[in-house]
C-alpha cells in the first residue's frame, strides 16, 4: 500500500505517524510519502493507481482524502481513510472509527476479508467530493476556517462556528449572494444551497448533521438543502435549525430540499462570484457552480456504506 500522510493535519504528530506506520507494516508491504503542498496528495495517489499500489491508504483530513479520491476515481484501487484531521466525516459515513489507533487496528483486520465497495463521487465543476459541498455561507465560512490553519487546528469545530457568526454578522446578513438554482420545475432562488452525497452532511463531533434523508454513499443521486432568499432574522434562524438538524430524514430544517439529483446548476443573479466549498475545503469563486454524480467511481475499502433509515 502506499500511505499518503498529511504532516500538517489537526491529529498528525512524528511520533502518531511513525506508530501508525509501523503497525501496518506488520501485515502490509508499506510505502510511505508526505504531502508537501496543496495537490500533492492527487499527485502521489495517481502514481500509486498506475504503478502496482494495491491500496491507498491518507493519514490526514478529509482535503488529503479528496485529492486522493479525485485522482483514484475509476481506477479500481481502493482508498481507506485513517483520520488524522478535525472532523474526518467520510471515514465516519463509511462507518470506519473516527479514532486514529481504532482506525490503524480496523486496517490490519481487513487484510483478512478485504470488503470491496464503490461509492459514488460527485462533482462540482472541475473539484470532486466524497460526501457534501456546499455554495454560499458554508462556503464562506470554510474560506476564513481555510485562511487561519493553526487555529483550525487548536480549535477544531468551534472555530467553525466561532467563524460562522463572524461571517454572518460581517458580511452574510449584510449582502448575501443571490442564487438562482435551476430545477425541472424551473428557476428557484436561494441565498445557499448545501448538497449532500451520504447519509450526512457533516458531524459536529461524533453528532451528524443530517439535512436531507434517503441519500447514501451508492445511492447513485445526490440531495440539496436549499436556504431560500429572506431577511438576515429569517436566515439566522435557520441556521441554527441546520446545526441541530440530527434527524436521520432530515427533518424540518427550514431549507428546501430537492431530491434525487443527478444534475443541478448554480448561477449568480447579481454578478457578485459564487464561493465554493467541496469536502470542507475552499474551492474558490465562480459564476456558475454545475453539480453531475459519478455513480460508483470510488472504490474503498470498508464495509458496506451506512445506508439511511
Amino acid at each position: 500500500m502506499l500511505v499518503v500522510v498529511n504532516p500538517y493535519a489537526t491529529s498528525v504528530d512524528r511520533k502518531m505517524r511513525n506508530l501508525v506506520l509501523a503497525a501496518l507494516e506488520s501485515r502490509y508491504d508499506v510505502d510511505v510519502a508526505d504531502t508537501t503542498a496543496p495537490g500533492h496528495a492527487r499527485e502521489l495517489a495517481s502514481t500509486a493507481a498506475t504503478d502496482g499500489h494495491e491500496l491507498v491508504a491518507t493519514l490526514g483530513g478529509d482535503g488529503t482524502l479528496n485529492e486522493a479520491a479525485e485522482a483514484l476515481a475509476g481506477s479500481g484501487v481502493p482508498l481507506y481513510p485513517l483520520p488524522g484531521g478535525s472532523q474526518n466525516v467520510f471515514a465516519k459515513l463509511l462507518g470506519l472509527p473516527s479514532e486514529i489507533v481504532d482506525a490503524t487496528q480496523r486496517l490490519l483486520d481487513l487484510a483478512d476479508s478485504w470488503p470491496i465497495q464503490h461509492v459514488d463521487l460527485g462533482r462540482a465543476n472541475d473539484r470532486v467530493f466524497t460526501f457534501a459541498a456546499g455554495v454560499g455561507l458554508d462556503a464562506s465560512v470554510v474560506a476564513k476556517v481555510d485562511a487561519n490553519p493553526e487555529r483550525k487546528a487548536r480549535l477544531k469545530q468551534w472555530y467553525y462556528v466561532q467563524s460562522g457568526i463572524t461571517v454572518f454578522l460581517r458580511t452574510y446578513a449584510l449582502r448575501r449572494p443571490m442564487i438562482v438554482v435551476e430545477t425541472d420545475e424551473g428557476a428557484v432562488p436561494a441565498s445557499t444551497v448545501m448538497v449532500q452525497n451520504g447519509p450526512s452532511f457533516t458531524f459536529a463531533g461524533a453528532r451528524p448533521v443530517t439535512l436531507c434523508g434517503n441519500v447514501a454513499l451508492d445511492s447513485g443521486s445526490f440531495a440539496a438543502a436549499l436556504v431560500r432568499s429572506g431577511g438576515p432574522l429569517r436566515a439566522g434562524l435557520t441556521a441554527l435549525r441546520i446545526v441541530g438538524a440530527t434527524a436521520e430524514n432530515g427533518g424540518t430544517n427550514g431549507t428546501t430540499q430537492l431530491s434525487p439529483l443527478t444534475t443541478l446548476r448554480l448561477s449568480s443573479a447579481d454578478g457578485q462570484l459564487l464561493p465554493l466549498q467541496v469536502d470542507g475545503d475552499f474551492a474558490g469563486d465562480h459564476a456558475t457552480v454545475e453539480f453531475t454524480i459519478e455513480p460508483g467511481a470510488l472504490t474503498v475499502l470498508a464495509p458496506a456504506p451506512k445506508r439511511p433509515a
